[in-house]
């Protein structure tokens, strides 16, 4: 256990692609013989999973989590079944998923090829771009405008990969700079450590508007690519993938995703009572119906 625990130490801390065994255990076996699920959820992934002011997170992904978790406890008969959830970021949630730490996350995690080495991929339940956050007075309109500059990502994120290979592409000489989850990435650009921070388009749009000043910001420029969240869950463990994958379909099939959806990206949302104002985007509503789980391209 002790050279399990070294393992995932060394994985985070190099934010490597995680290698580590799946528990022996499928996760509803696991659950039932612990009478306990663990859960995640991240700390400022606004609308999906984040802390308004408080150490309970609330949020979409949030809402889906809850709906999953007691699909599991009818499942398992088991209405007095324990949640625990725990934080994670972007280095650390594939290697505390595999190795056991926790059972499930919910949040604004890119389904992509890579990753399904390592971790399997419920139905897609966004599908996001990345593009930039900027302050006005930077005057950035668009990637050109950040050549030679410093911009600022998530460490192991697929935007960092996909800003870098922009940049190299392009030959714009771009400097890097990262933040260990989103708020820390937002407070380089509110610091003026970074001119924009690229990120998904719609954690930018959360962000900004929890910002400490909202109107100093902008989002620009076009989406780079666009990519799939889905819940995420360990390899090789078909009984609860279809549980969770029927969970999200009976949510978008009854119309209640869609009433979750207008609650967080169309309706004020705390802390501050802003409002994304995002409509459903003709990708997602496509998914309704196709229920794809697919990875990006």
């Amino acid at each position: 256990m002790k050279t399990k625990k070294l393992m995932t130490t060394a994985l985070i801390a190099t934010g490597l692609a995680c290698t580590l065994p799946a528990v022996a255990a499928s996760t509803l076996e696991k659950v039932a013989a612990s009478n306990k699920i663990t859960v995640s959820y991240r700390e400022a992934a606004v609308p999906f999973s984040y802390l308004p002011g408080s150490d309970k997170a609330v949020g979409f992904s949030v809402d889906l989590t809850n709906a999953i978790v007691d699909d599991v406890r009818k499942k398992l008969k088991k209405p007095n079944l324990e949640v625990a959830a725990i934080p994670v970021t972007s280095q650390n949630r594939i290697p505390l998923l595999v190795d056991g730490t926790y059972d499930l996350e919910c949040g604004s995690t890119t389904n992509n090829a890579a990753r399904g080495k390592d971790v399997a991929f419920a139905i897609s339940h966004f599908y996001a771009g990345t593009r930039l956050l900027a302050k006005k007075t930077a005057h950035i309109t668009s990637y050109a405008d950040l050549a030679k500059k410093t911009v600022a990502s998530t460490a192991g994120s697929t935007n960092e990969k996909v800003i870098r290979q922009y940049s190299a592409d392009n030959h714009l000489d771009m400097q890097f700079v990262l933040g260990k989850d989103y708020g820390d990435a937002l407070q380089l650009v509110e610091n003026d450590q970074a001119v924009a921070l690229a990120l998904d388009d719609i954690l930018l749009f959360g962000l900004k508007a929890n910002a400490k000043n909202p109107d100093s910001l902008e989002v620009v420029g076009d989406a780079l690519q666009v990519e799939p969240y889905g819940c995420m869950l360990r390899k090789d463990d078909p009984e609860f993938k279809a549980l969770v994958d029927g969970t999200l379909a009976r949510l978008m099939k009854s119309g209640e995703f869609t009433r979750l959806y207008r609650k967080w990206f169309e309706s004020p949302i705390p802390p501050k009572g802003m409002n994304l104002n995002m409509p459903m985007g003709a990708q997602l509503k496509a998914n309704l119906s196709a229920l794809s789980d697919k990875p990006a391209q």
